[in-house]
């Protein structure tokens, strides 16, 4: 354990001291910069101007002076501060450009490791604030692995960082907040630095630092470049939980009605430019409303979780799934014929009939009913109507005993009833 809390992580400012070298001594001579120093520094220390700088006639004269008076040492400083600046500029503005959290965590550990050499970097995030659910990232070196502490909840994390909203070192974590569940799941990992992810909406999750690879401890500037790096990966994905959120069903995690129509929106539009087909699937559960009934709306909810989870698992990262509302969900399948549309589909339904829902008393067997319409850039109709034509098809599975598949076809009759 490197002994990193020998710093204070409340006061990083930029360092207050700059060491000058003496010709007659070894050891620094700390000077506040902007105090004139007694000892002249040596060349070998001097920063290398600029020839343009250097060039000037007024500092060839004065040149010794200024050196004598530690100019050039207060301007190599400020080049320091200033490329740590760029590079911090560079690294936020690099993260907030990806779309998605693992690109942006990619990107945070790689700007990182610019700078500094850690063996590991691991994110823990909520996805959803109304939930205890975790996601965890680890890195080792510049590799994403499976490193992770062994945790069910940050909920005391959560009640301790609220308090104290700084970033901490693991020894200082454990004498502030005592040994308990939630330390005791770092234990094994026990990071060098532990770092809140907090927004104007609470609390996020956390970001643990391992021990430098290279060096015994953290300096100071290092440490600040830790905590201002992670501060705007901390508000990008703020943001971008925030932006998912408005388009998300919170209860599901699918995406909602309305991005899922601005998506088919642009998915007509991109077909009557190109000539290719896509599909939309129209997914019910069956008696769904004699299932709350029955077991309650909680159990009812649990259920159309692990609906959605075997959705998401099913289609492509291309394909868009939401919740279209109460226990409707619909996917659309970009550049998908209908053959390709109905094994998706019957994939789904076999995969949701074999569902087993955890819950206090066994719940029966959950199925689905499901219609689909296929659409190219001679199909000239709406959004609207695509959705109609697919439900019509759901209808049909539904007249004709649920638990099947049915594709749009003209002309096609059913009896309608759920």
């Amino acid at each position: 354990m490197s002994d990193i809390g020998k710093h204070t992580l409340n006061n990083l400012d930029t360092p207050k001291t700059v060491p000058i070298v003496s010709s007659s001594s070894a050891n620094p001579v700390i000077v506040s910069a902007g105090e004139v120093p007694s000892l002249v520094p040596t060349p070998e220390t001097s920063l290398k101007i600029p020839e343009d700088f250097l060039s000037d006639p007024r500092i060839q004269e004065q040149y010794g002076l200024l050196q004598a008076l530690g100019v050039f040492q207060y301007l190599d400083r400020l080049k320091r501060e200033l490329d740590t600046y760029k590079s911090l500029f560079v690294g936020a503005l690099t993260v907030f450009h990806h779309t998605s959290i693992d690109a942006m965590l990619d990107t945070a550990v790689s700007q990182l490791s610019t700078r500094i050499l850690l063996s590991f970097v691991v994110f823990l995030w909520k996805p959803f604030q109304n939930k205890n659910e975790i996601r965890i990232r680890g890195y080792e070196g510049l590799k994403p692995t499976n490193i992770g502490p062994a945790i069910e909840s940050l909920a005391l994390f959560e009640v301790f960082f609220q308090q104290h909203p700084e970033p901490l070192t693991y020894t200082d974590l454990l004498k502030q907040m005592g040994y308990n569940t939630a330390t005791h799941a770092l234990q094994e990992m026990e990071p060098e630095l532990i770092i809140p992810i907090l927004g104007p909406y609470g609390f996020y999750g956390l970001i643990l630092v391992g021990p430098k690879l290279q060096g015994d401890r953290f300096q100071p500037e290092e440490l600040t470049f830790i905590r201002d790096l992670m501060f705007f990966v901390s508000l990008a994905l703020q943001n971008h939980l925030h932006y998912n959120h408005s388009l998300q069903d919170v209860k599901t995690g699918l995406y909602n009605y309305g991005f899922f129509m601005t998506r088919l929106e642009e998915e007509i539009s991109r077909i009557r430019r190109n000539d290719y087909v896509s599909s939309v699937i129209v997914i019910d559960v069956d008696f769904f409303k004699s299932f709350n009934d029955t077991y309650g709306h909680i159990a009812g909810d649990r259920v159309l979780e692990h609906i959605a989870f075997l959705i998401k698992g099913g289609i492509r990262l291309e394909d868009v799934a939401s919740r279209f509302g109460g226990e409707e969900f619909t996917v659309l399948l970009p550049d998908t014929n209908a053959e390709s549309a109905w094994y998706v589909a019957e994939r789904l339904r076999l995969a949701i009939a074999q569902l087993k829902v955890p819950w206090e008393i066994p719940l029966p067997r959950i199925t689905i009913s499901l219609g689909i319409f296929t659409f190219d850039n001679q199909t000239d109709i709406m959004a609207t109507e695509i959705l109609n034509r697919a439900d019509k098809a759901l209808y049909a599975s539904k007249s004709r005993g649920r638990n099947c598949t049915t594709p749009w076809e003209p002309g096609l009759e059913f009896g309608i009833y759920r």
